[in-house]
């Protein structure tokens, strides 16, 4: 597993490399993120300053990179902070 805040910057340099799904959601949950509900293998995550809602589920056991092309996306355009 790796940090967020170092998984972050790594993400803004190649935003389609393949990361674990387990480390994405601890990237999202440190951006302020709070998980509202699951589905089958989707999870809905709300964030206080973001209108948008983030639903990911996993490919086997990494993230799907199209949602975390979104994620940076919501990053950008919302203005996100990192909690720690």
């Amino acid at each position: 597993m790796t940090r967020p805040d170092k998984l972050f910057r790594s993400l803004l340099d190649n935003p389609s490399q393949i990361i674990a799904y387990r480390d994405f959601v601890r990237l999202i949950e440190n951006y302020g993120w709070q998980h509202i509900r699951t589905k089958g293998s989707h999870r809905s995550y709300a964030h206080d300053d973001c209108p948008e809602l983030l639903v990911i589920q996993p490919r086997g056991s990494d993230a799907k990179p199209y949602q975390v092309k979104l994620f940076l996306a919501y990053v950008e355009e919302y203005g996100l902070q990192s909690r720690r």
